[in-house]
């Protein structure tokens, strides 16, 4: 049985919640099928600029808040989805280093044999300015994993790196990894996600279906389960 389809631009902030049963349950439930193009906000941001059109998005509220001044989505038209945790993630069974405090937490990047973090994600882009204010920037970076996008628990895997950085959800979308902890306090980066159509889209309602079914119980203990908050 053929489904009716509709595109998306993702953060993939909720990938693994949505593989591990959220996008099934719903094509099943509606007989609509999202096709997710998977991406760092700021990549799917880009995208727009350059003229790409998804009939909707799920990114972060600052970026959402910048397509509703240019009148690209409506102001009335957001879902507020969920809350995401920048963390340490490590390979299971490995040693978890302390990061209870800032210095121990200093501590445990030093003392990595490389750190893995993304350059285009939300992790990343508030990662390599922290860095710069710990002041050891030059010391991590010289032995660091950093790639443009895509998951950082993945280098974990290959042996590239023993510490991965990124949202909490994102390192555990990849099996084997197992999470330190988020930084510490007063270090921490909150970021709010969230979802919608784009105004021009002539799909409006099968994304606002999905982002209504995002909220429901089901979908927000898939959240959870991944590390994610409600908003």
């Amino acid at each position: 049985m053929s489904r009716e389809q509709f595109s998306l631009s993702v953060a993939l902030v909720v990938q693994g919640a949505f593989n591990d049963g959220i996008l099934h349950n719903f094509a099943e439930k509606t007989g609509f099928e999202p096709v997710i193009e998977w991406a760092p906000t700021t990549v799917i941001i880009e995208a727009i600029k350059a003229g790409k059109r998804p009939d909707g998005v799920i990114i972060t509220n600052e970026a959402l808040a910048g397509l509703v001044e240019q009148k690209i989505v409506a102001s009335d038209a957001l879902t507020p989805l969920v809350v995401s945790k920048v963390g340490l993630g490590v390979l299971k069974g490995t040693e978890h280093p302390d990061i209870s405090t800032v210095d121990a937490f200093k501590n445990a990047l030093l003392n990595a044999r490389s750190v893995a973090y993304s350059l285009g994600g939300q992790s990343g882009l508030y990662f390599g300015p922290l860095l710069e204010r710990l002041g050891i920037a030059d010391a991590v970076n010289a032995s660091a994993t950093r790639i443009p996008s895509g998951f950082t628990a993945e280098k974990l895997q290959t042996g590239e790196a023993d510490i991965a950085v990124q949202q909490i959800s994102e390192l555990l979308a990849i099996k084997g990894t197992e999470i330190v902890g988020t930084f510490p306090e007063a270090i921490e980066k909150v970021t709010s996600f969230s979802g919608a159509p784009l105004v021009e889209s002539p799909r409006k309602n099968q994304v606002e279906a999905f982002l209504a079914f995002l909220r429901l119980q089901t979908s927000v203990e898939r959240f959870i389960k991944y590390g994610l908050e409600p908003q």
